[in-house]
């Protein structure tokens, strides 16, 4: 049973929490609190925290199974759920204990400042997200309740866009090329090199580009090419892709800076908690909680540890840097909380490992990688000083959307038949087939016309297709 407190506790500690936020020089938009009981929270996680979504069956889905799980004790519940808006919006546990309550609150307001500072933001529009919410909800029940529209129609295609969401540009802060730069860079590679020796040379034979193809450049934005360039498709269809495609876009900076997010957002309460002269009783209920939240799990990892490791050990390098550290890197130019601050502003999670995950942290974190063989997990390579490296470089690979697949559109009228031919990246890990099929079946369905994909299989090239036909395998 969580301990007794009432509003007025929450304003009085959150007040408290604010000076120190400004004490520490944290950047935050303003803050909301929402307190809710473990049902509606249900009902936010999900709908990926959104106090309003548009309905889908995926969703429903996703509330039962969480139930579930919640019910039978298997999983719980998240102590808070923080929205990217301007006011940020946060989610408390009505049965938290004070305490919790406490450390929540100073939590999300880590994550507040994160949200407000890190590029990845940048383009979230955070002031105009629950209305966008809204508005995309309002829109699709009125193609749902539309006679001529209806709900198997609407749920037909989001079915085939939830599954093509992530087929997107990844790094939201490189600005994609109109279509006239596009042109104009293709005129320009299509030009001959500078030959100093020209006059001894046989001038290189312009070939001019096919400025007619379609993309002009491989496209990873596959949802939005669809929209833009399938004619048959009706425009309540396209309003569906474009909605999809927005809601990636807003979530994708987190699944990009997750380990960073979390691990800023614990380092701040730490420091804020351990700042406010709390009661014996509520620190020592605090040093539980905490230690809850970022203890390393068996076998997989923790965000809220890892990320409040690295912060730590960032901060013990600027201030506190061991005799090594000064012989190898020389003395820090700037303190331990203005490099805080600057890599919060400018890094994200694939840069943030690669940068500050040092041999010495992963050792003392015991860190290693692991495989299946057959029914078991087996340990293949330690963090020692021979294989660290690809210890974290498997990590790399595994985190945010490095796990996913790149496919992009290579050609939109393969063979002049209006055939969408798209390619893999191939980056050491075969696709699954069966994923592979259905994706290919997706991508027909919005299409309409036969869609080919080649990849990699077995260190040979392969081609796939899904038509008419259904799905095959091409020599």
């Amino acid at each position: 049973m969580g301990q007794q407190w009432d509003i007025r506790d929450l304003k009085e500690w959150d007040a408290r929490i604010r000076d120190k936020v400004e004490e520490f020089g944290l950047s935050c938009f303003p803050q909301e609190f929402e307190i809710c009981n473990h049902d509606q929270m249900l009902s936010y996680m999900a709908y990926h925290g959104m106090p309003a979504h548009y309905p889908h069956w995926s969703f429903g889905k996703s509330y039962e199974k969480l139930k579930t799980l919640y019910n039978y004790g298997v999983s719980g519940l998240p102590y808070e759920m923080v929205i990217n808006a301007n006011p940020a919006l946060a989610y408390l546990m009505h049965d938290n204990s004070l305490c919790l309550q406490i450390l929540t609150i100073a939590h999300v307001y880590g994550h507040n400042d994160f949200f407000k500072n890190n590029f990845m933001f940048r383009d979230t529009r955070p002031e105009q997200t629950i209305s966008h919410a809204r508005l995309r909800a309002e829109r699709v029940r009125a193609y749902v309740e539309d006679p001529s529209i209806g709900l198997q129609a609407v749920e037909r295609i989001l079915d085939a866009a939830h599954a093509l969401a992530l087929q997107t540009q990844r790094h939201t802060a490189i600005r994609k090329l109109a279509a006239e730069e596009q042109k104009q860079r293709a005129l320009d590679a299509a030009q001959p090199p500078a030959d100093p020796y020209h006059s001894i040379h046989t001038p290189v034979a312009y070939k001019a580009p096919d400025l007619e193809r379609v993309p002009l450049e491989p496209e990873e934005d596959i949802l939005l090419f669809i929209a833009e360039h399938n004619p048959y498709l009706a425009e309540w269809q396209k309003d569906l892709l474009h909605m999809v495609h927005d809601e990636t876009r807003y979530f994708l900076p987190q699944m990009e800076t997750r380990i960073m997010n979390e691990g800023w957002a614990s380092y701040w309460h730490h420091a804020i908690l351990n700042s406010l002269e709390l009661p014996t009783d509520l620190h020592l209920e605090f040093l539980v909680h905490h230690n809850q939240v970022i203890r390393p799990h068996r076998g997989d990892i923790n965000p809220y540890h890892l990320g409040f490791m690295i912060w730590h050990d960032i901060r013990r390098r600027y201030d506190e840097p061991t005799e090594a550290e000064l012989r190898e890197f020389g003395t820090p130019e700037k303190g331990a909380r203005d490099k805080l601050f600057e890599v919060r502003e400018t890094d994200r999670d694939s840069s943030f490992l690669r940068r500050f995950l040092t041999r010495e942290l992963m050792q003392e974190m015991h860190m290693f990688e692991h495989v299946r063989e057959g029914d078991k997990r087996v340990v293949s390579k330690l963090a020692d000083d021979e294989n660290w490296i690809d210890v974290r470089n498997t990590l790399l690979r595994n985190t945010g959307t490095a796990a996913i697949p790149v496919i992009r559109i290579m050609d939109a009228d393969y063979h002049r038949s209006r055939t969408l031919y798209l390619e893999h990246e191939h980056d050491g890990r075969d696709l699954e087939q069966e994923y592979m099929q259905r994706t290919l079946e997706y991508l027909y369905r919005l299409w309409g016309r036969k869609v080919m994909l080649e990849t990699t299989v077995r260190g040979k090239t392969a081609r796939f297709s899904f038509g008419s036909e259904g799905f095959e395998e091409l020599n």
